[in-house]
């Protein structure tokens, strides 16, 4: 029998988790953060309470392959997206949980370049929720130890890699207008 290694184990627990209608605590091609399935409603709202986050801010979805976004957004931008992680405030979206959208029903969403991270939503077969793994109002966590008991011991399951990895800086922003310009939020 072939032994799986971490990486494998850690996706297949993430999977039942997602599939269980879970959320969980994970590295992501920026920052450190509390992920669930992305068109899941309950799922959204556990993260909102995790979080304590108002339920009218918005959170980001990640998404595996441009066809992915092109399904979800109907577009893909002619931006270069592949130097840094950008994450992208598209005008509309389907499928995703309406709990996620801002209140134009705008989407932000990011075509992440994060092995581990394509590899869940390929698998998963759903864009997934990316947000800070703090409690709203306070500073990011720059690696795993940063992260408050308080998120740790309300989520769901905690990826064990990169637990030592010091990871500072979330995506730039950018807001895709309806004339097809970029606006630099962040």
């Amino acid at each position: 029998m072939e032994s799986k290694n971490i990486f494998d184990i850690e996706i297949e627990n993430v999977l039942q988790t997602l599939n269980k209608g879970g959320v969980f605590l994970y590295p992501t091609d920026t920052i450190w953060g509390i992920g669930c399935d992305a068109t899941n409603d309950k799922a959204v709202e556990k993260i909102y309470k995790i979080k304590q986050r108002a339920d009218h801010k918005a959170f980001i979805s990640l998404v595996h392959s441009k066809q992915q976004l092109k399904q979800i957004t109907g577009l893909i931008p002619k931006f270069d997206i592949s130097s840094q992680p950008t994450t992208i405030i598209y005008p509309q979206a389907k499928i995703l949980s309406k709990k996620i959208l801002g209140k134009d029903g705008s989407a932000g969403i990011r075509l992440t370049n994060d092995k581990f991270c394509k590899n869940i939503i390929k698998k998963f077969g759903k864009p997934i929720v990316s947000t800070s793994a703090n409690i709203s109002g306070t500073k990011h966590a720059n690696n795993f130890s940063e992260i408050s008991q308080e998120i740790k011991k309300n989520v769901d399951y905690i990826v064990d890699l990169c637990t030592n990895k010091l990871m500072t800086k979330p995506s730039r922003i950018f807001f895709l207008t309806k004339d097809g310009n970029f606006q630099k939020i962040r």
